[in-house]
C-alpha cells in the first residue's frame, strides 16, 4: 500500500502536491510539510502540476496563484473540469489579500485561500481541515452505498417471494419462515419451526393441540384471532406487522395469514428485525445528509436543487436568480493572523468556531442568510433567497449585534477582538453553479463594493455606502465619513453606522433637515 493510499484509510499521512514557480518558496513549504510527516511532491509550473496529478492523484494541492504560462486559477479550472480530479481539494497560496482575489479563487473551485507570508500553523490547520472533510465524505459515501445495497438485496428477496406467491401462495410463501396452522377456535394444528428462525416466545413449549391464548401473550393471541376471522370471511391474504420485547430485546416480525382449509388458516411469520434496522439506519443517513445540505444551502435552494436532480429533463445544473435589491455584509476579524501565529492550531480552530457559531446564531435570529466564511472573514446577506422589505434594517441590526458579540472573545494578551464591517445595498445575482461541491454564492458590483467597504473600513467600525444609508437614515445614528477612493468606483461617500436611533435622538438626515429649516 502506498503512502497516499494509506492516508485514505487513516493509516498514514497524506500525499500533498505543492506548486510554486519560485524554487525557494517550494523548498520552504515542502520542508515544513515533510517535517510534519506528509509525503510532498513538488512542481515548478502549472503544466508540471497537471502532469504530476495525471500520473498519480494526490490527496490535496497547494497551488500558487501567480505563475508564468499558466496561472494557478487556470490550473484549478482544468482540475475541476476533469471527472477524475474535480473533487480534489485545492488550497490557493497568494500574496494578494484583496477580497476579489479570494472570491475568484473560490469561483474557479478552490476550497481555501492562504495569504502569503503564511504561518506554518495556519497552513497545517487548513490542510488537515480539508483532509478531514475528504475522509468524512468518503465514509458517508461508503456507508450509503452499503445501506443501499442491503435495501436492494431485501427488495429483490421480497420480489422473488411475491412471484412465488403467485404460483403457490400458501406453501412457497412459508419456505424461509416460521409456519403454523391454526383452527378457527384458536387451536394449533401444526407448528413448523423454520431453520434459522428463533422463536423467543415459549420456545420449548409444545403447541399442537393447545390454544393460542395459553401459549403467547393475550394481546398477540387476540390480534391473530381477529386476522384469522377476517381471512376466513374474505378468502384474501392478510399481512400485518408485530413488535414485542423479550428480556429487553425488541423483536419485529411480519405475519401473513392465508386460508389453508375449511375453518383453518396458515400463519407465516418472518423476522424483519434486520430489515427494519437497515431501513432506520438508511433513514438516519439520509436525515444527516439532508441536514448537511441545509447547512450549506438555504432550504428553498436545496429543495430546488433536489428537484432539478430528480428531473430527467434537467440539462443545466445551474440555479441562479436576479434580485433587484439586497443588502450584503462583510465582516473581518482585525489582525487575526498575528493571533494565529501565537496560538496552537487546535485552540485556534476552537476559538474561530466559537466566534463564527455565535455569528451563525445571530444570522438565524435576524432571519438572514449566511453565505460563507473565507479564512477569518464572514459574509451574510439580507433580502434573499426570500425577498424581504426590511433587508437593510436586518443587516444593520446584525452588524451592531456582531460588534457587541465579538467583545466577548479576547486575544491572548487579554484585549477583546475587533471587527471591521462593510455593508452595501443593491442588485445582485445569487445561485448555485455546477453539479458537485455545491455552495450558494452572490455575484455583482454590489458584492464587490460591500467587500471594499470592509477592506477600507476601520477596526471596530461599520462602514456603509450611501445606498445603504438611504434605507437606514431615519432609524439609525450615523457619522458621515465623507468621500473615499474605492478601487474601480472612484470617489464614494460613506458613513459610519453607530447605533439604532432612539425616539429623542435625531439621525444625520433629521439633523440636516432641521439645520436647513432654521
Amino acid at each position: 500500500m502506498s503512502k497516499a493510499d494509506a492516508s485514505k484509510t487513516g493509516e498514514g499521512k497524506a500525499d500533498i502536491l505543492v506548486v510554486d514557480d519560485h524554487p525557494a518558496n517550494l523548498r520552504l513549504l515542502s520542508a515544513m510539510l515533510e517535517k510534519q510527516g506528509y509525503q510532498v511532491r513538488k512542481a515548478l509550473s502549472g503544466q508540471l502540476a497537471l502532469d504530476s496529478v495525471e500520473a498519480s492523484l494526490p490527496d490535496i494541492v497547494l497551488l500558487d496563484v501567480n505563475m508564468p504560462q499558466m496561472s494557478g486559477y487556470e490550473v484549478c479550472a482544468k482540475l475541476k473540469a476533469a471527472e477524475r480530479t474535480r473533487d480534489l481539494p485545492v488550497i490557493f497560496l497568494s500574496a494578494a489579500s484583496e477580497a476579489l482575489n479570494k472570491i475568484y479563487a473560490f469561483e474557479v473551485g478552490g476550497t481555501d485561500y492562504i495569504t502569503k507570508p503564511f504561518q506554518l500553523e495556519d497552513v497545517l490547520i487548513r490542510v488537515e481541515n480539508q483532509l478531514t472533510i475528504q475522509r468524512q465524505k468518503r465514509q458517508l459515501t461508503e456507508q450509503n452505498t452499503r445501506l443501499q445495497q442491503e435495501i436492494r438485496d431485501r427488495q429483490q428477496a421480497e420480489a422473488a417471494l411475491r412471484r412465488s406467491e403467485a404460483q403457490n401462495q400458501a406453501v412457497l410463501a412459508a419456505i424461509p419462515d416460521l409456519m403454523f396452522r391454526v383452527r378457527r377456535d384458536g387451536v394449533y394444528l401444526d407448528y413448523f419451526p423454520a431453520k434459522g428462525f428463533h422463536e423467543p416466545l415459549s420456545p420449548e413449549m409444545e403447541r399442537i393441540g393447545r390454544k393460542m391464548m395459553d401459549v403467547i401473550p393475550t394481546e398477540m393471541a387476540r390480534r391473530q384471532q381477529q386476522y384469522m376471522e377476517l381471512v376466513l370471511q374474505t378468502g384474501e391474504i392478510e399481512v400485518y406487522e408485530q413488535q414485542y420485547e423479550v428480556d429487553g430485546k425488541l423483536f419485529e416480525e411480519e405475519v401473513r395469514v392465508v386460508v389453508s382449509g375449511e375453518d383453518e388458516v396458515l400463519f407465516i411469520v418472518r423476522d424483519i428485525g434486520d430489515r427494519r434496522r437497515i431501513e432506520r439506519a438508511l433513514y438516519e443517513a439520509q436525515r444527516k445528509s439532508e441536514t448537511l445540505l441545509l447547512n450549506i444551502l438555504p432550504k428553498i435552494i436545496a429543495d430546488q436543487l433536489k428537484k432539478n436532480q430528480d428531473s430527467v429533463n434537467q440539462e443545466n445544473g445551474a440555479i441562479a436568480e436576479q434580485f433587484s435589491e439586497a443588502t450584503i455584509l462583510f465582516a473581518d476579524i482585525v489582525d487575526f493572523t498575528s493571533q494565529a501565529a501565537r496560538t496552537r492550531p487546535t485552540d485556534l480552530v476552537n476559538l474561530l468556531n466559537q466566534i463564527f457559531s455565535t455569528f451563525d446564531q445571530l444570522v438565524e435570529q435576524h432571519g438572514l442568510e449566511k453565505i460563507k466564511t473565507i479564512g477569518d472573514a464572514y459574509m451574510a446577506v439580507g433580502g434573499l433567497p426570500t425577498p424581504r422589505d426590511d433587508h437593510a434594517e436586518a443587516i444593520a441590526d446584525l452588524a451592531l449585534d456582531m460588534q457587541q458579540a465579538i467583545q466577548r472573545f479576547h486575544r491572548d494578551q487579554g484585549e477583546p477582538f475587533q471587527l471591521r464591517i462593510g455593508i452595501n445595498t443593491g442588485a445582485v445575482v445569487a445561485g448555485v453553479i455546477g453539479i458537485k461541491k455545491f455552495s450558494y454564492d452572490l455575484w455583482g458590483d454590489t458584492v464587490n463594493v460591500a467587500s471594499r467597504m470592509e477592506t477600507q473600513g476601520e477596526a471596530g467600525k461599520i462602514q456603509v455606502t450611501a445606498e445603504t444609508y438611504q434605507h437606514l437614515q431615519h432609524r439609525y445614528q450615523f457619522e458621515k465619513r465623507g468621500a473615499i477612493a474605492v478601487k474601480g468606483k472612484g470617489e464614494m461617500t460613506t458613513y459610519w453606522l453607530l447605533a439604532k436611533a432612539s425616539n429623542d435622538e435625531p439621525s444625520i438626515a433629521d439633523a440636516e433637515l432641521t439645520a436647513q429649516i432654521n
